[in-house]
């Protein structure tokens, strides 16, 4: 493990990531470790004062009710710096700030992100230091590729942190409690028990603003490329020898080396289309074409289907389908484990047989399971019955969970180079059936569960 980090330098600090999201994260922390000491830099092209710079830290702490001694430090202390980021003098000038040892938060596109790493190829960096990059890693695999050779030439892979806020701590932990630590469930893990895997995240989110990122992107790259098939692994690992970052990271890379597109068909495994104009929950949406910032040419989707096979002893033959999607009737994130019927039933009973259905929400993290049991009235008739538990929410948010790791120097969580590249290879494949038009796109309006000839998931 590496050394606990003495500065925090956000570039791109001015953004709404920053002020949204990273901030208000960073607040939580502070205030649950009141003892530790932080200098925050901020860096942008804006041109900020240090008051206003300082406001903004005070308005996103706030939003996290962020307070105590680590937290006034941090306001009393930080400075900003309106720079150019891709300058190799810039980033020697903001890193000569620097206290300790740096964390530098690549708050910023890809693009730019690329950009910063060639400059900072060009100067020293201090020993120890971290890299924290968001989302898409690279634009397709050779991308990811490039990008793992440019931060593998400024600092050793345990010192990169790929950003993925749906490995907050909490999150995994739950599932890996949930699975590691009860009997009546790791025995029945397997392709001999579980028909299906099904990952959803729907939102009644239209884009909102979001074009210049999202157009480009589209629900395919967004969601599935990067935290979907994250949480997939998470679900399908062999049981790690410990909570390290080396056994969890070995056990996810397992997974995905293992995972395919199902029967190699994009054509027959996956599904896209997006919204049309609709009502979402009273309130009317345009169609995503007529959003501001779309190029309709593009052919984006705003809701992803896939359907993957993971080529392993414990799970072939079982579908795995991951799905997301934007401005759709109901807010949906859970992963729903189907089990195979039961394999016969005693004459004399009757009614429903349904299989068996794990389901786990998630943010806030709950479980629920769907089982056959007895009726009330008639013993020989069966009922559906549903046991539920809510799993403990942990004590920040996922952001915080993330940003804590980083702070601390344990990667555990974060995305290791090579998971990041098989994430592209395993829908390159989709990728280029879109592309050609292999795959159709469809339209759903705003506000319905999808086109109407999709059959529901889970």
């Amino acid at each position: 493990m590496v050394q606990s980090i003495s500065t925090l330098l956000i570039l791109g600090a001015s953004g709404d990531l920053s002020a949204r999201l990273l901030l208000p994260a960073l607040g939580q922390v502070l205030t649950r470790n009141p003892e530790r000491r932080l200098h925050v830099i901020g860096a942008a092209s804006d041109a900020l004062s240090t008051a206003e710079w300082r406001q903004l830290l005070r308005k996103s702490f706030a939003s996290a009710e962020a307070s105590g001694a680590a937290v006034d430090a941090v306001v009393a202390t930080s400075t900003y710096h309106q720079a150019d980021v891709t300058d190799p003098e810039s980033l020697a000038t903001l890193l000569a700030e620097c206290e300790g040892v740096p964390a530098i938060y690549f708050a910023l596109p890809p693009a730019v992100t690329s950009l910063v790493c060639a400059a900072l190829a060009a100067i020293d960096l201090p020993a120890g230091t971290e890299l924290a990059l968001e989302k898409p890693f690279g634009v397709d695999e050779a991308g990811a590729v490039a990008l793992n050779a440019q931060l593998a030439a400024l600092v050793p892979e345990e010192q990169t942190f790929r950003v993925d806020h749906f490995l907050g701590r909490s999150t995994v932990f739950n599932l890996l409690g949930l699975r590691f630590a009860n009997r009546i469930f790791e025995p029945l893990w397997n392709n001999e028990h579980i028909a299906r895997v099904d990952i959803v995240y729907d939102e009644q989110l239209g884009l909102e603003g979001r074009a210049g990122y999202y157009d480009k992107a589209g629900a395919l790259v967004d969601m599935i490329q990067s935290h979907l098939l994250q949480v997939m692994a998470v679900i399908a690992m062999e049981p790690p020898s410990t909570l390290g970052a080396a056994d969890l990271r070995d056990a996810k890379g397992i997974v995905l080396r293992a995972t395919r597109v199902r029967g190699g068909s994009p054509r027959r495994a996956s599904r896209r289309a997006r919204y049309g104009a609709g009502v979402v929950e009273g309130h009317p949406l345009a169609a995503y074409v007529d959003e501001p910032g779309v190029v309709p040419s593009r052919a984006t989707e705003t809701l992803a289907e896939v359907t993957f096979e993971i080529n392993t002893w414990r799970w072939a033959g079982v579908p795995f389908t991951l799905r997301s999607g934007k401005a759709l009737g109901e807010h949906r994130r859970e992963i729903v484990v189907t089990f195979k019927p039961a394999s016969h039933l005693p004459v004399g009973l009757r009614g429903r047989d349904d299989p068996t259905v794990l389901r786990i929400a998630l943010a806030p993290d709950e479980m629920s399971l769907e089982i056959n049991v007895n009726g009330s009235r008639d013993p020989h008739e069966l009922e559906r019955a549903l046991l539920a538990v809510t799993f403990g929410p942990g004590e920040l948010l996922a952001y915080g969970e993330v940003l804590e790791g980083l702070l601390d120097g344990d990667p555990a969580l974060s995305v290791r180079g090579d998971a990041a590249v098989e994430c592209w290879r395993i829908v390159a494949p989709v990728l280029a059936a879109w592309r050609d038009s292999t795959v159709p796109l469809e339209e759903y309006p705003a506000g319905t569960a999808g086109p109407a000839e999709w059959a529901p998931l889970g």
